[in-house]
């Protein structure tokens, strides 16, 4: 069964403008991407780790207001 892994932080930018997203975008403290009128902050590290990247996925979930699967994530 396949499983969520670490992201890095170029992977994760490919991905979200993927799904929709435009960006990043210089923020206040962070960059950021956008959807619409939402902007999502994303984090500076390097590589997200798994609990990370979970976390910042339930984000972009409630914003697309739909489930990414774990196979849909990595076909992206």
């Amino acid at each position: 069964m396949p499983r969520r892994t670490p992201c890095k932080r170029r992977d994760l930018i490919r991905k979200l403008r993927n799904l929709g997203f435009t960006g990043p975008f210089a923020g206040p403290r962070h960059e950021q991407v956008e959807l619409g009128p939402a902007r999502l902050p994303i984090p500076s590290y390097n590589e997200l780790s798994v609990p990370k990247l979970r976390d910042f996925l339930s984000e972009v979930e409630e914003l697309l207001g739909r489930e990414i699967t774990l196979e849909e994530w990595t076909e992206l």
